[in-house]
């Protein structure tokens, strides 16, 4: 099942995609669907599949605004930092932590005040920053609360997945000494352009991703080559800290972002980045 958000008619709704088109969640289940948190919040996917055989009409996707599934995170979204290996060794001395290969999760928070969507712009914050760079990654949304959640537990306790373009300002990360400043300027956190539930690909996910600039393909991995696993992530997050329905965990990129490069290949004005994921689809949008 793929969950939508997006306006139609000058109204935004949440939807499901079936055969290439979108059917309204509130005319599946006749009752208002406010958010996509009131799916992940109230609703069950088996009373959305037990409703699906009714003739709702469907709305083609040419003819909607896709937002991000998610415009407005309850709190930071979590990121892990050097969870592929490859990545981390293209950042070794690049950054300001001296860690090459992690032997525990690098955690950092993103702040988010307003995720953008397919097709949304980028502001490039000029003057801010001059190293604006990409990174797309796998994001995992909770979908039960849970706390000292085990490893074998850890997948009754997620929702689904989406893609993430976790964008960051490299030269405010260095001057910084962290990380948070410099992934959570605004716009800097396109989401999407669906979430998939979880039963739509096995567990853990192995799944092919991908993000090209313009037409040059940078970035190419595999989400199983995790250095730290979703059930190792999850589980240890949750460890003395309450996971949230809602709740969005960036799980890493792989190589070949921006700053890895010899000389380097930060974002320009009019690049279009195109974040893949095998069975999310792809995220787009341009920097200016």
């Amino acid at each position: 099942m793929r969950f939508v958000n997006y306006i139609y008619n000058m109204k935004q709704s949440i939807g499901i995609i079936k055969n290439n088109k979108i059917i309204p969640l509130e005319h599946i289940l006749n009752r208002p669907v406010e958010s996509m948190m009131t799916v992940i919040d109230e609703i069950s996917i088996e009373l959305i599949e037990s409703n699906l055989n009714k003739e709702v009409q469907g709305i083609n996707l040419e003819d909607v605004k896709i937002l991000a599934p998610i415009e407005f995170p309850r709190r930071n979204l979590f990121c892990l930092g050097k969870n592929y290996k490859a990545h981390a060794l293209e950042m070794k001395g690049k950054t300001t932590d001296q860690v090459v290969i992690p032997d525990k999760p690098i955690y950092f928070s993103k702040a988010c005040h307003k995720a953008i969507g397919q097709g949304d712009v980028i502001t490039g914050h000029v003057g801010v920053s001059e190293q604006v760079d990409y990174e797309v990654e796998l994001a995992v949304i909770i979908g039960k609360e849970g706390s000292h959640i085990k490893k074998e537990d850890v997948y009754d306790h997620i929702f689904g997945y989406t893609i993430c373009n976790d964008v960051s300002a490299r030269d405010l990360q260095v001057e910084h000494i962290q990380w948070h400043r410099g992934k959570s300027l605004d716009g800097f956190c396109p989401l999407g352009p669906v979430i998939i539930h979880k039963s739509v690909v096995n567990f853990p996910p192995d799944l092919k991703i991908e993000c090209y600039i313009n037409d040059e393909l940078r970035q190419e991995g595999r989400t199983s080559d995790l250095i730290f696993d979703i059930e190792t992530i999850v589980s240890d997050l949750s460890r003395g800290m309450t996971l949230l329905p809602g709740d969005i965990i960036l799980t890493g990129t792989p190589s070949g972002v921006g700053m890895g490069f010899k000389p380097p290949k930060y974002l320009k004005s009019e690049d279009i980045i195109t974040c893949i994921i095998e069975s999310i689809g792809e995220l787009k949008n341009i920097i200016k």
